[in-house]
């Protein structure tokens, strides 16, 4: 059994009277508890002027309910409990008092219902100990200590937050994005509506330079493969239009889309873009010369074309090509070393440096074809006459092949282009050759001489070239074409066949004379 506490100024002998021992020390004024007391003496003391058989107002629970206990007898003569005073904050009320008494007849709360007997027997000597060992300085703090229940509808229910870094992060994170999302609409914004916007308020400045002004000279170089846009900040560049896209929207708003030929320009300085695009069409204004070399043309073919168009003195030309020697070149001539391309020179440009450019990108081309030095001969020669029979480039193998299977089997290739070129007629607009030029002795006349002709007869391109390496698959021996207006082109690989080619080719020149047959 525990040690009951004692006051140390009574003497131990004495022992204290039952009432003194259970009366628990007088509440607080104004507190919860003085109000509970207050309510039980008021309800013990209507109980006793108007006794109630538990059992008869509770039949069904007078068997298995506890009796409360007995009202203390000296409760209505301990004077009522002091009046709380008033709230200094008229802003904030007292929670409320629970609405029941604690007599027998008030029903408990349902949070205490099968505890409520036992805890109301225990409080009188609970409250006695708390009292008689600590004094009551705050009343929420005696409360606490004492074990009293605290009134349910004072609990506030909090609702679950999430942590507070992941809600700082989410916050940055929408924070970041409106940023950029502002940032964004308005360079879009800026890029879009910002001429609009300068006209509409008057403060955009003219786009172009008005007409009759321009003076001085500016010098502009186009080079191979600019497109529209970049000539057009070419020419702001030079200080010949006002802006760099000026010329590139005069284009888009007119519709137009004109052929810009690389070469070096004179224009003047603060042109309008519709001047300045007259200017560069007048060759007038072109301080050099471009010349395009198709393929299938000869030397001299080829150096008479240079000459109009690079305003280079023929005799210069052919001087040039005297010695292939300077060029690197171990060949009797260059026939077929002149690659054909579209060729741009700056003025003054010699006429030395202009072959040599040719001979350079021929040279080029076998190399990334992959032909050693000791086969570049041959193979220009194969390709040449491939360049001069074919009509269709992808009959350019086929005719490879008859070249490559006649030279085989010893038999003379028998091709009118190379008793053409010999000869000097170069079919002169007919696809057949005279008499005279099929007998003529000409070392490049395969009628006549078996092999190869002496060398190139003309200037082949890289498809031809490429035929030349690698023809296609096939037993043909003859071959001719049956349309000359399209190029339509029948393989043999025996004569009867190649007669009977001939006579369908007999045929549609009749058909349609003047045709080139």
């Amino acid at each position: 059994m525990a040690d009951t506490p004692h006051d140390p100024q009574m003497p131990e002998s004495s022992t204290p009277t039952p009432d003194a021992a259970a009366r628990p020390a007088p509440a607080a004024p104004g507190s919860r508890r003085a109000a509970r007391e207050a309510a039980a003496r008021a309800a013990a003391a209507g109980a006793a002027s108007h006794p109630v058989d538990p059992a008869a107002a509770h039949p069904a629970t007078a068997a298995s309910t506890p009796a409360a206990p007995a009202p203390d007898a000296g409760a209505a003569s301990r004077p009522a409990a002091a009046t709380r005073p008033a709230p200094q904050n008229p802003h904030r009320a007292d929670p409320p008092t629970r609405a029941f008494d604690f007599s027998a007849e008030a029903p408990a709360p349902r949070s205490y219902a099968a505890q409520d007997a036992p805890a109301m027997a225990r409080e009188s000597y609970h409250a006695a100990l708390a009292t008689a060992e600590r004094p009551v300085e705050d009343d929420a703090f005696a409360q606490l200590l004492s074990g009293e229940d605290h009134a349910v509808d004072d609990v506030q229910w909090i609702t679950p937050q999430p942590p507070r870094k992941r809600r700082r992060w989410i916050g940055w994170t929408i924070t970041l994005a409106v940023i950029v999302a502002l940032v964004l609409g308005g360079v879009w914004v800026w890029n879009t509506y910002t001429p609009q916007l300068k006209n509409l308020f008057g403060t955009a400045a003219p786009a172009d330079y008005p007409a009759g002004k321009a003076h001085g000279e500016a010098i502009v170089t186009v080079n191979s493969g600019d497109i529209p846009s970049t000539i057009s900040s070419t020419l702001y560049k030079a200080g010949v239009t006002k802006s760099s896209n000026v010329f590139y929207q005069m284009l888009l708003d007119t519709g137009q889309n004109p052929t810009f030929y690389p070469g070096v320009y004179k224009l003047q300085k603060e042109m309008t873009a519709k001047a300045a695009l007259s200017a560069m069409a007048d060759s007038k204004n072109r301080l050099d010369h471009s010349v395009v070399l198709p393929e299938g043309l000869t030397q001299s073919q080829i150096l008479q074309r240079v000459s109009t168009g690079l305003n280079i003195k023929l005799a210069d030309l052919q001087a040039a090509v005297k010695n292939p020697k300077d060029y690197g070149v171990d060949a009797p001539s260059l026939e077929g070393w002149l690659f054909p391309a579209l060729y741009t020179f700056n003025p003054g440009t010699s006429a030395h440096d202009v072959i040599k450019t040719m001979v350079d990108r021929m040279k080029q081309e076998l190399s990334d074809a992959g032909v050693a030095a000791p086969d570049q001969q041959k193979i220009l020669t194969i390709a040449s006459i491939v360049q001069r029979e074919a009509r269709q480039a992808q009959d350019f193998p086929k005719v490879a092949r008859v070249i490559d299977n006649r030279l085989a089997q010893g038999m003379k290739l028998q091709m009118d282009s190379t008793a053409q070129y010999g000869y000097g007629s170069l079919h002169n607009g007919t696809a057949s050759s005279s008499s005279a030029a099929l007998n003529d002795p000409n070392p490049w006349n395969t009628y006549v001489h078996t092999g190869l002709p002496k060398g190139p007869i003309s200037s082949p391109g890289a498809a031809a070239i490429a035929a030349a390496l690698n023809p296609a698959a096939g037993n043909w021996l003859y071959f001719v074409t049956v349309n000359m207006n399209t190029g339509q082109t029948v393989f043999s690989s025996n004569y009867a066949d190649h007669q009977k080619a001939i006579s369908q080719m007999q045929a549609w020149c009749k058909a349609n004379p003047n045709s080139g047959c």
